[in-house]
């Protein structure tokens, strides 16, 4: 064959691997199907006129053969070229792929819980907040409304007499201990009270001894006080029922206090059917004294419990202060309300 003849087939070859359509690499579906793209990643529908595909090199890489997926808005990351029935590009990542979380949104609220902080007084504090959860329920569904319906119900010359009656009952503690204490005077005052409402306000229902011309204030004292006035420390903080915030000091001092009188005179202040309904009174009495105080601790605290028990606290703390000054080494609160049954007239 002639060199122009061989030229000529040259030419006429030319044209055809112009235009002929390029065949995939070999490689490339092995690098595709380790990096499998989403199925909505797909070219232009093959009902689309075949003049209409541009006809494209071989991809030398897994990288130029796929287009960029746009993420979000971001300008810096160019769109696919639009294309007659085009499919939108979903970019998916594994879930197990520590990267795959979603990005932010604008309402996303961060949730910041606190523990409550832990008091060294306090060290059973998670039975004492169910405890005080229980009591609670309990005081608004069925306490609260009966103290309220007895103090509407009952006349307060009646509901004042009974109280009376109950502080007068008092009084031989109160005695008792001012003598521990070595407080003379006030176990004299005490015993003149006490004798007083017994005798001119007929067995303590009516409270002669606070009025002119004796100025006999009612002033409640008890074995707890005693005891912080000796040295003995408050001990852990409880939450009880029928009983309220208290410490294991003023605990046993309570016990204390409620024993005396039926140990010293025995009937009927020993016998259930004199300590029951008096017990009742008492408690409707004390529950009736602190309604606003109460009601106060649960709408404005933001956690009551904690409030019940730093209030209690430091009442403790002041009138242990009162009683025997030198035993209390903390500054003390004067703006206090009265604890629970031991309001002063």
């Amino acid at each position: 064959m002639s060199a122009l003849s061989l030229a000529f087939l040259i030419m006429a070859a030319a044209p055809a691997e112009a235009t002929a359509p390029v065949q995939p690499d070999a490689a490339a579906p092995t690098a595709v199907a380790a990096a499998p793209a989403p199925e909505a990643d797909k070219l232009p529908s093959d009902s689309a006129p075949a003049d209409s595909v541009p006809a494209a090199p071989a991809p030398a890489s897994v990288a130029q053969a796929v287009p960029p997926v746009p993420v979000g808005n971001d300008p810096a990351v160019p769109a696919p070229p639009a294309g007659p029935a085009t499919a939108p590009i979903v970019a998916t990542v594994p879930a197990s792929d520590p990267a795959a979380a979603p990005p932010p949104v604008d309402d996303q609220v961060d949730i910041v819980v606190t523990a409550r902080a832990k008091s060294p007084t306090d060290p059973f504090a998670r039975i004492n907040v169910e405890s005080f959860k229980a009591i609670q329920a309990v005081d608004q569904a069925v306490v609260g409304p009966v103290a309220m319906g007895y103090k509407k119900t009952v006349p307060k010359p009646v509901r004042d007499g009974l109280r009376n009656f109950l502080r007068n009952l008092e009084e031989p503690v109160s005695f008792v201990n001012y003598v521990l204490q070595l407080k003379p005077g006030r176990a004299a005052k005490s015993l003149g009270r006490f004798t007083l409402n017994t005798t001119v306000g007929v067995a303590g229902l009516i409270d002669v001894a606070k009025r002119k011309p004796f100025n006999l204030p009612y002033k409640p004292n008890g074995f707890g006080n005693t005891l912080a006035c000796y040295g003995v420390g408050n001990g852990p903080y409880f939450f009880l029922p029928l009983v309220g915030p208290i410490t294991l000091r003023d605990l046993v001092g309570l016990t204390l206090d409620k024993g005396f009188i039926p140990a010293v005179a025995g009937k009927p202040f020993n016998k259930s059917y004199y300590a029951i309904p008096t017990g009742i009174i008492d408690s409707l009495n004390d529950r009736i004294e602190i309604d606003g105080q109460l009601n106060r601790l649960r709408e404005e605290s933001p956690d009551p419990y904690v409030a019940m028990r730093e209030l209690y606290m430091k009442q403790r703390l002041a009138e242990i202060a009162e009683i025997c000054p030198k035993r209390v080494k903390q500054p003390i609160d004067d703006d206090l309300p009265p604890r629970v049954g031991k309001g002063k007239d």
